[in-house]
């Protein structure tokens, strides 16, 4: 039985740990992920600002009401009908939605467009590529100077996008819809930092770009900064709903995979892709075993793994059956417990000892006397 086959029961996501960073839609996308089989952790990493209470986005609103303005950049579906519902709650709503009427209305992408309609009014233009760079473009081949632009912010400002309209000679008033502050308790957000430094989240997934740079601000301040993207350059994957979520994390070197589309439940799904694809696979013995997140594989079966046995697992497997000495093991488990001290060479034996039971058979496992331990596997250079 091939390795494909065996795990062909066990749902995509089962023994991975994803850490959800969103303070908006966290609990379906949670469900989404755990409907996968992942066990999810969740620690917002920002905390919205309710719009009702939000006396910037009121100045803005009475700002862009003072004078006729030329163009509305609609960047968000939810961030342009919590606008409108705001200024209504703020007995503004008629005069806003004249004053957009008269406007040519750009909306970035289909739920910005749908939005925009909603609430009584007809986009004038909308790329087809859902992109701001692409939105620019339009608006600077247009002719904005001396006009005056409205553009919708989504969660953090567009200082390209808006410093491009400047300079073509527009007058800017930028409306900043669901402002962002860090959360009213870090402490899941520590949380999840340290479970991320000692490898027990394998994946990390941000639906906002503030998210991202508010989780990167965390581990800074708590001079876990070079620790956290040492992580996320090797060991957890990081998955973003789109590139401008992603723009704060590759700016610092990490790798990110995103969907085609902008979709929770398309970032779900590539999580349900992108995991499994990662896992180790091999022949230990007469088992076919893989290795997940915080969980084996074995002849099709799942079968939890606590981390320090698993540390052990992961650096025997990289070993492909080479003896990995009980010093070699002590340091792997150091170095995924995220502590410089993680007792002596008899945590190894523990840990050994509670992987054999894990998998199953003792004797996937060979200890080599005075030497270490190696898996059942042929040695490098070895026939079998």
């Amino acid at each position: 039985m091939s390795s494909s086959e065996s795990t062909v029961d066990v749902q995509p996501l089962a023994g991975y740990t994803i850490g959800v960073t969103a303070a908006r839609r966290a609990e379906e996308f949670g469900a989404l992920l755990a409907r996968k089989g992942a066990s999810v952790l969740h620690a917002p990493a920002i905390r919205i600002v309710p719009l009702a209470d939000d006396t910037e986005l009121l100045a803005a609103t009475r700002r862009l009401l003072a004078e006729p303005v030329d163009y509305v950049v609609a960047t968000t579906g939810i961030g342009f009908r919590g606008w409108v519902e705001a200024a209504e709650g703020w007995g503004l709503g008629t005069r806003l939605l004249r004053a957009l009427g008269a406007a040519r209305v750009l909306a970035r992408g289909p739920k910005a467009k749908g939005a925009v309609r909603a609430a009584g009014l007809d986009e004038t233009w909308s790329p087809a590529s859902e992109s701001n760079a692409e939105l620019l473009d339009h608006l600077l081949r247009s002719g904005v100077r001396g006009r005056r632009v409205a553009v919708q912010l989504h969660g953090e400002p567009l200082p390209d996008f808006v410093d491009a309209l400047l300079a073509a000679g527009a007058d800017v008033v930028q409306v900043p819809v669901y402002r962002w502050t860090v959360p009213d308790d870090p402490a899941p957000l520590d949380r999840m930092l340290d479970a991320v430094l000692a490898r027990q989240v394998d994946a990390l997934a941000f639906t906002s770009a503030p998210a991202a740079a508010s989780v990167l601000a965390a581990a800074q301040a708590s001079g876990r900064l070079t620790g956290l993207v040492d992580a996320l350059r090797s060991d957890v994957l990081v998955a973003c709903v789109g590139s401008i979520c992603a723009g704060p994390l590759v700016a610092r070197g990490v790798p990110v995979v995103q969907p085609a589309r902008a979709r929770i439940g398309a970032l779900a799904r590539e999580l349900a892709t992108g995991l499994p694809g990662r896992a180790v696979r091999l022949r230990i013995g007469a088992r076919d075993v893989e290795l997940r997140g915080q969980a084996v594989v074995v002849d099709g079966e799942l079968r939890p793994v606590p981390p320090a046995p698993m540390a052990v697992l992961r650096e025997l497997a990289a070993a492909r059956g080479r003896v990995v000495s009980r010093r070699e093991l002590l340091v792997a488990l150091q170095r995924h417990s995220g502590r410089d001290r993680c007792g002596d060479e008899h945590a190894v034996e523990t840990a050994v000892g509670r992987l054999r039971a894990a998998l199953g058979e003792s004797r996937l496992v060979h200890t080599v006397v005075k030497r270490g331990y190696r898996l059942a596997l042929a040695p490098a250079g070895a026939s079998a």
